[in-house]
């Protein structure tokens, strides 16, 4: 199998690799582990092997859907171990082109193993939404020291431009659904949590290898974020979680089509995660990192000039321009 393939298999979450016709092509020893199924048991094999009368029809509409659009997709199945035992999987499939074939690589991990109460124990108190997420961002990415202080610059350049960006060009967002997009963005790096320490704050360039390990934290972001809330299933975190979702999968898209996950280009980019895009640059430019040392104001500014319409949305950077020029 192709060595940018197998690089996925090193996730420590199940990883399943399917090609087009969705044949099990390679699984790691999480997969094995979880479902019983051995691997040169099941190589070549339909994915279907796991599913169950109990997933909802409309579930695996959704995903064959999403998937011959070549989009990616998450969600929660009730699938059977080897064993016959039901068990609750959330699962985020992502296609993959490699050489002009594509692939999907799936991603999931076992509800029955997700701890309760951590993050939600007071959900339902007005106002706590912000809260909760904070804490929950926090806590994915516990093991940066100087976590906290990027959240909240993060989310504090966020409110800034999204309402400065909503005003200069009318786009009529209502203050509910801005300051979800504030709530939302501090979760824009949970995934980081499921990178290994080595990789996530080694001093100097990353190997090929280590790269692809780093890109696939959206992937893990979002599969955290859906356990979350299938668990939750509440109406009082529906348009953050929503929000969240798109911030969390899309903040590395660029406006040229280059970035990834999806390779997204232009507006196909939720504006939520455009505006997380150029704040997060700016604060990790601004800031010291195990791997660089801190840029100067102004020479992150001219690097988001020069990126202006290769990573990032050119109306964005000028609505950015214009706040950091009145502070």
């Amino acid at each position: 199998m192709n060595e940018t393939l197998h690089a996925f298999l090193a996730l420590t979450d199940a990883v399943i690799i399917t090609d087009e016709r969705h044949h099990i092509m390679d699984v790691n020893a999480a997969y094995e582990q979880i479902t019983g199924f051995e691997r040169q048991h099941i190589l070549g094999a339909r994915a279907s092997i796991l599913k169950t009368q109990f997933t909802n029809s409309s579930t695996y509409s959704g995903m064959h859907d999403a998937l011959n659009r070549k989009q990616g997709w998450s969600g929660v199945f009730i699938n059977k171990k080897n064993t016959g035992q039901l068990w609750h999987s959330s699962i985020t499939i992502t296609p993959y082109q490699v050489e002009g074939k594509w692939y999907y690589i799936g991603v999931f991990r076992e509800l029955e193993h997700l701890p309760e109460g951590i993050y939600l124990a007071e959900e339902r108190r007005s106002g706590i939404q912000g809260v909760l997420l904070k804490v929950l961002a926090i806590s994915c990415e516990i093991r940066d020291p100087a976590i906290e202080e990027h959240l909240t610059r993060v989310q504090q350049l966020t409110r800034q431009l999204i309402y400065a960006h909503n005003s200069r060009l009318s786009l009529g967002l209502d203050h509910e659904h801005m300051q979800s997009i504030v709530n939302a963005s501090i979760l824009h790096d949970i995934g980081k949590s499921g990178v290994p320490e080595g990789i996530l704050y080694k001093p100097g360039a990353l190997t090929v290898y280590e790269r692809q390990i780093v890109e696939m934290h959206p992937l893990i972001g979002v599969d955290i974020l859906e356990k979350i809330n299938s668990e939750l299933n509440d109406s009082f975190f529906k348009n953050e979680m929503s929000i969240a979702r798109n911030i969390i999968f899309h903040h590395h898209e660029k406006w040229d089509g280059t970035g990834y996950p999806q390779q997204l280009q232009g507006a196909e980019i939720p504006l939520e995660a455009r505006i997380v895009s150029v704040v997060d640059v700016f604060d990790a430019l601004t800031s010291r990192r195990p791997y660089k040392e801190t840029w100067q104001r102004e020479q992150a500014l001219a690097y988001l000039m020069e990126q202006k319409d290769k990573s990032f949305d050119p109306e964005i950077i000028t609505s950015f321009l214009a706040i950091i020029d009145q502070q």
